[in-house]
């Protein structure tokens, strides 16, 4: 790791914590930290929203609501939410006049098929003027849907094999737009439902946490593999709607307590975007982390940490690089992570724990600085770069979910899971390579996406010509620096490693 000081290198210190009094495993916490307990009713976890930040079709940024709608972030423009691809597959075409969407026929997987964990999903699309592109649209058996874009194999064939899936009674359609001129004419077919049978051998496959013979988009975390699970947790936290911080929102992100070194706190890894409003211009309030909330007792989140086996924590100070906190989405993506503190004494409440401390009562996961693999190009789970991102899907409550794939380069400063369809609330999850046993370093955190498609990016940790990431952790272990006020807003610190 770099052994940059910081003193020199601070250029500025934003506030979060008073003192907080000594206890022992089983003891209260402290009276700020039950503040931020009893903040957490049923009815603001229940209103509390994934903060999911995308990129859509005109290239801006939005945060994504559970219904799919946008709101703009750090700007006022309006955008249409539309499926397609950010570069659509299109046959030469496109004249006025034309009305008509294409004609889609699916062919594969027929009414009432039985699958495996994996399929392949194909239809014939014709139209005139040529198409544009077309999106597989699932549904799921709880009633939710996911849009994946299909390429254009052969002809009029258009297809992808998808991977993940559990037994149940699935459904899927089929959107297309042609070529026409402007947006296009758009049309979908009818909804093919069809029974998934994992028993019976059909594609996917187990493995090393859950790794599989290839993609995975979508998945339930592996109960075996408890040391990832007991380390990634679901964080609540609540961050102000305008830049006068008058009235706050409730906001729903993924984090991972990290192997630390530093005496008397914890690390939490996130992504940035779930510790500092960047639009606003303020850290995260009443901050709560809850770990391998997947097995809790209850039916889903709630405000009950005694429910959860290793109770709730609530956290110190966000530590954020100053790159972050100047600019706004998406020019700040290279610098989306970010470090939460924990104090070892006073922060946890509920389930009886045999430590104090976070990282004690879960073990933590190793985070990596150093260059991962990607881009081989094979897409095997025994791949170098077959990668696994994992976190809270906020529609698939409370199971903690992943996505896995050969993790390929997107630019300078991020990665790029193509077929990763975690919903929102995952943000800040781990990337984790190579997966061993159920364990592996973290190597990036789920950070962003395209609006209707599927992909996760990812920020690169290891050293670039931006990344802080590892100055940054160093600073999150210094228990020299803290910050020196606990106002709303302020309870961070900013620095500038670089």
């Amino acid at each position: 790791m770099k052994n940059i000081y910081f003193l020199g290198k601070i250029l500025a210190l934003i506030a979060l914590v008073l003192p907080v009094a000594t206890s022992v495993a089983e003891a209260q916490p402290t009276d700020k930290n039950q503040r931020v307990i009893d903040h957490w009713t049923p009815a603001r976890m229940k209103q509390a929203i994934p903060r999911q930040l995308v990129i859509a079709s005109n290239g801006e940024a939005y945060l994504r609501r559970p219904d799919g709608s946008l709101q703009p972030h750090g700007h006022n423009k309006l955008v249409s939410v539309s499926k397609g691809s950010k570069q659509p597959q299109a046959k030469p075409g496109g004249g006025g006049g034309d009305i008509a969407g294409p004609v889609i026929s699916p062919t594969e997987p027929g009414e009432g098929a039985i699958v495996g964990a994996s399929q392949r999903f194909a239809a014939n699309i014709i139209d005139d003027t040529g198409v544009r592109s077309a999106s597989i649209v699932i549904t799921y058996p709880s009633g939710n849907t996911q849009s994946i874009s299909m390429s254009n194999s052969s002809g009029d064939v258009w297809e992808n094999t998808l991977s993940g899936f559990t037994d149940g009674t699935w459904g899927w359609h089929v959107e297309a737009t042609d070529a026409t001129k402007g947006k296009g004419n758009s049309s979908e077919s009818d909804i093919i439902f069809f029974t998934v049978n994992t028993s019976g051998g059909g594609g996917g496959g187990g493995g090393g946490g859950g790794g599989g013979g290839g993609t995975v988009t979508n998945a339930d975390w592996p109960e075996d593999s408890l040391t990832v699970q007991e380390n990634v947790g679901r964080i609540y936290f609540e961050m102000p709607t305008n830049a006068r911080l008058k009235r706050w929102a409730g906001y729903v992100c993924s984090g991972t307590v990290t192997i630390d070194s530093a005496s008397g706190r914890s690390v939490i890894i996130t992504a940035a975007h779930c510790a500092y409003d960047d639009a606003n211009k303020a850290f995260a309030r009443n901050v709560l982390f809850i770990p391998n909330q997947d097995q809790t007792s209850g039916s889903g989140t709630d405000t009950n940490c005694s429910n959860d086996p290793i109770g709730c924590w609530t956290t110190d100070f966000a530590v954020v690089d100053t790159n972050w906190t100047t600019r706004t989405f998406p020019n700040n993506i290279p610098w989306d992570y970010a470090y939460y503190v924990v104090d070892d004494t006073g922060a946890h409440s509920g389930a009886p724990v045999s430590t104090d401390s976070l990282e004690l009562a879960v073990g933590g996961m190793a985070v990596s600085f150093d260059e991962p693999e990607a881009d081989t190009g094979n897409n095997a789970s025994t791949d170098d770069d077959f990668t696994h991102a994992i976190g809270y899907s906020y529609s698939d409550d409370p199971n903690l979910m992943y996505c896995a794939e050969s993790m390929i380069t997107l630019d300078a400063d991020n990665w790029w899971l193509g077929s990763c369809g975690l919903s929102g609330g995952s943000s800040g999850g781990p990337w984790v390579q190579p997966l061993i046993g159920d364990d592996g370093p973290i190597i990036s955190v789920n950070s962003w996406g395209y609006n209707g498609e599927p992909g996760m990016a990812g920020p690169k940790l290891s050293p670039t010509t931006a990344s802080s990431a590892s100055c940054l952790f160093d600073a999150a272990n210094d228990i020299t620096l803290r910050p020196v006020s606990n106002a709303d807003g302020q309870q961070g610190i900013h620095l500038d490693c670089l």
